[in-house]
């Protein structure tokens, strides 16, 4: 789904459509790309914090959701364009890069306090 792109991004291809509040892939889709990218050389998944993706110069947390088709990224209306639904080339960040996008944009795993 997804190939190394640059020293902080895989490329993929994905079907982008206008969805909930927050941006979501199909479950499986999320957690076969978590193990695949995120996942370390003993096979542990980072699943403490979400996917890190970038559309159109805008970086945003992914979640699993059910009811999502495979290959499917649904996005908050307000990064949804006038061009979708349509396929698009979307960046996901790696590991070491979602963690610095998150924290400079302020998230924290929901157990934080």
């Amino acid at each position: 789904m997804f190939e190394q792109f640059s020293s902080g991004y895989y490329l993929g291809v994905l079907y982008v459509q206008p969805g909930e509040e927050r941006a979501a892939l199909n479950v499986e889709d999320h957690e076969a790309v978590n193990r695949q990218l995120y996942g370390d050389s003993e096979g542990i998944e980072r699943l403490d914090s979400p996917l890190v993706m970038k559309l159109d110069g805008t970086h945003f947390p992914v979640r699993g959701a059910e009811g999502i088709p495979t290959g499917t990224l649904t996005v908050p209306e307000s990064l949804a364009d006038d061009d979708l639904p349509a396929r698009r080339e979307v960046l996901l960040a790696r590991p070491e890069r979602a963690g610095q996008l998150l924290k400079y944009g302020g998230w924290q795993p929901p157990d934080a306090a």
